[in-house]
């Protein structure tokens, strides 16, 4: 059994549940705290711990329990107040702290949150040491009781840490200038709302105004709500309709980015990667000629790479395994169909800003609009069925789901795929299938979906 399959806690994407209820209700997070602490003070007599948050109201009172519980196990404590998840692995890094926690649900709905741990690295906590901390956790939360009611004092927040990330990005794209573009950049309510008004004020550098920044008013319950990664239909529209040469959408904690072309069409992350890995092809800077995907990403995209005399590796969904099989293969570059992309020569995990500003930053040089840098990127139909499931019963031992699963295989053979897998960080099945005949698709994914459904359906 590996690490991942037996944790209970932290799934692919740290721990994420509804605010307030187990394992987010307030003697978990305090226990989390404490056995953080105890986790780093095995290497570091006085850990210092740096703490940062999205926009969700259940964020405040997250981050004072997980505080207090570090704290008192003798952590040093630092909030970088809101801002993306990919600027706390930065600052984690760059300014000495032995670990980074960020608080935040991602894509999912403001009633949900999540707590993600980063290394003194920069990157996100191995499995199996999550795994270990995991006993801990439980232990902690057996002997404590912080009750509902129970505040901890806020934590102070240092905003200066907020525009040394800033900087960092411009840094990244040295010379980059978007006078030059109309663009559309829409936050999602949540983190980028913190950072991207200033960015792109500074990268504006002829202050011709032609930035529109979409969703930068948080209130705490509207994060992704209709907007953002999770629907860029909605920067799509109004790029049409504002006439613009392109559009940027970004997810609830900015570590993921979609576009919008210049005629209102959506740019996943499939086609960033192929942009992205012609660019540093171009440039010397793609190391072996691979790139590394997962099991999600398109056909289209990997007959387009081959074109380029690409490879194109598939790696388990979750930027965490992405970033391991790159690390094996050398590669400069690995990403997600949802738009997490990660550059390894820029940054420890993915970001959602930072892979804006490259693309763009593509674009300015090149004079090429995301349509022609993505002309002969021919999309393999598909389609993806979210499945609420009660259990994560494993899907082999499911008669009738194998079945499904067979048949689907058998008829589809060499002209599609079918790629089956529970969400990391939610109760669903997710059901992709992929081929040259949609009706084939449509039919098959079903058919398995309802399977799915007859067995585990919540």
């Amino acid at each position: 059994m590996t690490a991942s399959s037996a944790r209970k806690l932290f799934g692919t994407d740290g721990i994420r549940a509804i605010a307030g209820q187990n394992p987010l209700d307030p003697t978990t997070i305090y226990s989390v705290g404490l056995a953080l602490a105890h986790w780093l003070r095995k290497t570091a007599a006085s850990p210092r711990v740096l703490l940062g948050r999205d926009t969700r109201e259940s964020g405040p009172w997250i981050t004072a329990t997980l505080a207090a519980g570090l704290r008192e196990a003798g952590a040093a404590v630092e909030s970088a107040g809101v801002v993306t998840t990919p600027a706390v692995a930065f600052l984690t890094r760059t300014h000495g702290f032995h670990a980074g926690v960020v608080i935040s649900a991602s894509h999912n709905p403001w009633q949900d949150n999540g707590i993600k741990l980063f290394g003194a690295d920069g990157f996100k906590l191995p499995d199996f040491v999550e795994l270990a901390m995991e006993d801990e956790i439980f232990h902690h939360a057996a002997q404590v009781a912080i009750s509902d009611a129970q505040q901890f004092p806020a934590v102070e927040e240092n905003f200066a840490l907020q525009a040394d990330y800033i900087q960092f990005l411009i840094d990244a794209v040295p010379g980059l200038s978007l006078s030059q573009l109309k663009i559309v950049a829409d936050c999602a309510h949540g983190a980028a709302a913190a950072i991207a008004p200033e960015l792109f004020r500074r990268l504006d550098r002829e202050q011709r105004g032609n930035i529109t920044l979409l969703n930068i008013a948080p209130d705490g319950r509207n994060i992704n709500a209709g907007c953002g990664a999770l629907h860029p239909g909605h920067v799509a529209q109004e790029v049409n309709s504002r006439e613009a040469d392109l559009g940027v959408t970004f997810d609830g904690d900015a570590d993921r980015c979609m576009l919008a072309g210049p005629r209102g069409s959506v740019i996943n992350g499939d086609a960033i990667l192929l942009m992205a890995a012609r660019d540093l092809q171009a440039r010397g800077m793609l190391t072996g000629d691979v790139v590394v995907a997962t099991t999600m990403s398109n056909m289209g995209l990997e007959a387009a790479l081959k074109r380029s005399g690409i490879r194109m590796l598939r790696a388990a969904v979750g930027d965490r395994y992405v970033l391991e099989e790159m690390q094996k293969q050398d590669a400069a570059l690995g990403g997600e169909q949802s738009g997490h992309i990660l550059f390894p020569h820029l940054a420890t995990t993915g970001d959602g800003l930072l892979t804006a500003l490259v693309i763009l930053d593509l674009v300015v040089r090149s004079g090429k609009s995301l349509s022609e840098l993505t002309a002969d990127l021919k999309v393999f139909p598909q389609v993806i069925v979210n499945v609420k499931v009660r259990e994560k019963k494993p899907l082999d031992t499911i008669p009738a789901v194998v079945q499904a699963i067979r048949a689907a295989e058998e008829e589809l053979k060499d002209s599609g795929r079918v790629v089956i897998r529970y969400s990391g960080t939610e109760a669903l099945a997710r059901v992709m299938i992929e081929a040259e005949s949609e009706e084939a698709m449509r039919r098959h994914a079903e058919a398995i979906a309802d399977a799915i459904r007859t067995e585990l359906g919540s």
